[in-house]
């Protein structure tokens, strides 16, 4: 079983449980590819078109609390529940995640995360993601097989997630460390959200670690001892409270990824991240390079 609780699985472990077919109700595999608008990529079209053998579609749109003005914002544990116990998910069942991004991993370790935050431990991502699936050459298929639906059981680690609140008291208590995921352009506001009515800029005190810094050109994490060392280099301190942002968060669960990798579990999300920050902070909270409105 501790087989079970690696952060990542290698591509070559995976295509040996699908040669074996051991895909099923002890193992499920789960394609999460979540795309920015601006990509024009539809992931429920893509993944009916191709996906790892015995894969289901996980939408972080469809999963999530649908009365929230943000988006993706984190459901309720009975919609938690419901939802991956419609994927033939149990608590007993070893996950893996994985997406379509040509950065090689964007959502999945979102999704990682909120099985974690849920109380599911028994979960993991596929290093590299479908990018070095395919470059690896292992399968594709078209063919879907829906899941028996089973019962699954979640607990909310409230402890996990940080509010607007958390964050304003941490501007001056300082707490806790923050780590924006976004790019260093939209953190700096000089490059555009891609959000509409939405400008760039970032939270005072808040730390730069672009998710995509974490992976090497493969699509694979890189090695803890080099993420450890970009945390140093960033003047972050592992050993002492952190949390992690980003545009909506969802590339926010890479740090918690890397943070998790070097030996430091547990990092929370703000879940409402810059979205949220952004329409609801007072305008000297939002820093900015740019000609924002608030600037």
């Amino acid at each position: 079983m501790a087989m079970h609780t690696r952060a990542l699985v290698a591509a070559k472990w995976l295509a040996d449980a699908v040669k074996a077919n051991r895909i099923g109700p002890s193992l499920r595999v789960l394609d999460t590819s979540w795309y920015l608008p601006k990509l024009k990529r539809n992931a429920k079209n893509e993944f009916k078109q191709k996906h790892i053998p015995g894969a289901s579609f996980f939408d972080i749109d469809e999963c999530c609390d649908k009365t929230s003005p943000l988006d993706h914002m984190l459901p309720t544990e009975h919609e938690f529940a419901d939802y991956v116990g419609s994927l033939g998910i149990g608590n007993e069942t070893h996950v893996v995640v994985y997406d379509g991004s040509d950065f090689g991993s964007f959502s999945a370790p979102r999704v990682w995360w909120m099985f974690r935050v849920f109380g599911h431990s028994l979960v993991s991502v596929l290093d590299g993601g479908l990018k070095n699936w395919v470059q690896e050459g292992y399968p594709l298929t078209a063919e879907y097989s829906k899941p028996e639906p089973t019962e699954f059981r979640a607990s909310l680690n409230r402890s996990w997630v940080k509010s607007y609140e958390d964050i304003v008291e941490n501007l001056e208590s300082k707490q806790f460390q923050l780590v924006d995921a976004r790019s260093t352009g939209r953190f700096r506001g000089i490059e555009p959200e891609p959000r509409e009515n939405t400008e760039p800029g970032h939270i005072p005190g808040s730390v730069s670690m672009p998710f995509y810094s974490f992976l090497a050109p493969s699509g694979t994490e890189l090695p803890a001892e080099a993420l450890a060392e970009m945390f140093r280099e960033a003047g972050v301190d592992l050993t002492r409270p952190l949390c992690a942002s980003c545009g909506s968060g969802v590339t926010a669960c890479h740090v918690v990824l890397a943070a998790h990798l070097c030996g430091h579990p547990g990092v929370p999300v703000y879940d409402g991240a810059w979205s949220e920050w952004y329409t609801r902070a007072a305008p000297e909270h939002v820093v900015s390079e740019g000609r924002g409105k608030h600037v």
